[in-house]
């Protein structure tokens, strides 16, 4: 009887195992997918909310657990109703609204006001709210990888929410580094690309715990060097962007009321606008970051990402410039200090625009001389690096007029200019440089040795004026000697190269002659795939070259048939033929044809 009572437990536990089973979820990798698979790759919070509505309504759908069709009746998701891990799809995705709702009203053109704010911060607790279910029911009903993430999750959305409203360091700050704690621990299991994943995500949190711990006054950091901070790129950053944007821009407009001149190449302009305070600030705060951190290994697209931040922040300033301009009225000294101004912007604007472009010219070099690697890079041709000196001499061409224009010209102004004259010369041996490479490329030597020793010339001009300047730019020196050692042996090799064509193209013309034939040529490196198929040789050529693959002709070659004589009758002209009118009808004419004739 005892034996019969334990089987009959052990088949109840057995059951209660069978109808209570364990929902895996992989959540970070699930939520990762969804964000970058619909908007979160570029940011669009809009579109990612409306993937959560239409995905809800489907899981709504297809569990039949509407909410009535007239009138509406709530139903509340608990431990009892999650009979399969959709029920947890749908805690998640609704926490996933709430969210993508608060992060796309954060990123409106001009900030969120008052309004929007409070409303950005109500869709928040809704967010942590359903984050929070999500982990009560994941505790109850998953396994322990499961509500380990749910965790972490819930713990995240928390810290977010206090985040954004900016008390309670020491909570949010708690919430981070626990989410965190869970990120590491489950990166040391499971599949590489969950490893990968959850290494991300702890490298997205660490911004955010610096702050808190910088808020908390934890931290030594310097509010000049949060910007470092928030480098990596995700979807969790983004809030922590957003704050960062708003502290730096706080400190900046206090640094702008002391600010009372702006000062270039000797002249003082007095700047009385406070936008145009603040747009100067952030370009030369961020001309300061790109000088400083060239000394280091940045990568040249994230150079090229401060570049566009400098440009966009001086074009803000010449609008509120070109803004004052307007209003300013009958006023004349008001109108040369804005004027002055405005030119003094523009030719910042105008040796910035050099610089960027002389970085893409650098990238550019790089690729020149290599082969497609690993990542499939796209290899640089001539032609590209002639269209960039185009642009740099174009950008050369109007930093000079622009400090041509105006009344007064003080000397570094003059030493500018004349800096710009030598740079234009710099630039036009190179660019000459390059296209003769193209032209090399194409089989054309006697354009390139032109070219080439006109680029020879116009490094040595460039050497000799930059040698004379007073502030010598070793770097630039190094590199026009350089330029001039390459001319020098491209020169001679095109020399040689059109010497031997054109003293091989008599042979070459007769070879080409003497294997003309009607059926094609009958080499057999000439053949096609389909002629040598009991061959094994590689009827495609090498990447590197751009011989087409010879696989079949077409259109099919002529062929010579046997046909029947030509017979050309020579008689035929001379027989004379009897005459047959007589057996001829007659046409039979009318009465009136008769009179008429």
């Amino acid at each position: 009887m005892a034996t019969e009572k334990s089987d009959v437990s052990s088949m109840e536990v057995d059951d209660q195992i069978s109808t209570n089973p364990k929902f895996s979820i992989n959540v970070l990798q699930l939520l990762k997918s969804s964000q970058m698979q619909h908007g979160l790759r570029f940011g669009d919070y809009t579109r990612y909310r409306r993937y959560c509505t239409a995905r809800l309504r489907r899981l709504y759908k297809s569990l039949k657990f509407t909410h009535g069709r007239g009138k509406y009746t709530k139903k509340s998701i608990t431990a009892p109703t999650v009979t399969e891990v959709r029920f947890l799809h749908l805690v998640l995705y609704t926490a996933e609204r709430a969210w993508s709702h608060a992060m796309e009203k954060r990123q409106l053109p001009d900030g969120p006001n008052a309004r929007q704010r409070s409303y950005l911060i109500g869709r928040l607790r809704k967010a942590v709210k359903w984050a929070t279910l999500f982990a009560e029911l994941c505790a109850m009903k998953g396994d322990s990888r499961t509500s380990l993430e749910a965790e972490a999750y819930a713990s995240y959305m928390k810290g977010s929410l206090l985040f954004e409203q900016d008390q309670n360091w020491d909570i949010a700050l708690k919430s981070f580094k626990s989410a965190r704690v869970v990120y590491e621990e489950l990166g040391k299991y499971g599949d590489l690309d969950n490893q990968v994943l959850c290494r991300e995500r702890v490298e997205e949190l660490e911004p955010s715990i610096r702050y808190c711990l910088h808020k908390i006054g934890e931290s030594n950091l310097q509010a000049s060097e949060l910007v470092h901070i928030g480098e990596i790129e995700g979807p969790a950053l983004d809030l922590f962007k957003a704050k960062l944007e708003a502290v730096m821009a706080e400190a900046r407009s206090q640094q702008a009321a002391s600010m009372t001149e702006f000062r270039w190449l000797g002249h003082r302009f007095p700047i009385s606008n406070a936008k145009t305070r603040v747009s100067i600030l952030k370009a030369e705060e961020l001309e300061k970051e790109l000088l400083d951190r060239m000394e280091g290994a940045l990568p040249a697209e994230k150079k090229l990402a401060v570049f566009d931040k400098i440009f966009a922040a001086y074009h803000e300033a010449r609008g509120s410039i070109r803004n004052d301009l307007t209003t300013a009225g009958n006023s004349e000294n008001i109108k040369d200090d804005l004027s002055g101004l405005d030119k003094a912007i523009g030719a910042v604007l105008g040796q910035r625009t050099i610089e960027r472009n002389q970085l893409l010219v650098s990238i550019a070099k790089s690729k020149l001389s290599k082969a497609r690697d690993e990542k499939n890079e796209k290899v640089t041709k001539p032609e590209e690096l002639v269209r960039l000196y185009d642009l740099l001499l174009q950008n050369t061409a109007d930093l000079s007029d622009l400090l041509s224009s105006g009344r007064e010209r003080k000397e570094k102004e003059i030493a500018l200019s004349e800096e710009c004259e030598v740079k234009s010369l710099i630039f036009r041996a190179e660019r000459c440089f390059f296209l003769a490479k193209s032209y090399s490329s194409a089989g054309k030597r006697t354009e390139a040795y032109s070219l080439f020793s006109l680029a020879r010339s116009l490094a040595e001009n460039a050497l000799k004026k930059l040698r004379i300047v007073a502030n010598q730019d070793q770097v630039m020196i190094k590199e026009l000697e350089i330029l001039l050692k390459d001319c020098r042996s491209h020169s001679c090799i095109e020399h040689a190269m059109g010497i031997m064509e054109h003293e091989k193209a008599p042979e070459d013309i007769s070879k080409k002659i003497s294997n003309v034939s009607i059926s094609g040529s009958d080499k057999k490196s000439e053949k096609f795939l389909i002629e040598k198929l009991e061959c094994y040789e590689s009827a495609v050529a090498d990447s590197s070259t751009r011989v087409a693959p010879r696989i079949a002709a077409y259109q099919p070659g002529f062929q010579a048939i046997p046909r029947n004589p030509i017979v050309l009758d020579l008689a035929y002209n001379s027989i004379d033929f009897p005459s047959i009118e007589n057996r001829m009808k007659k046409d039979k004419k009318g009465f009136i044809s008769r009179l008429w004739g």
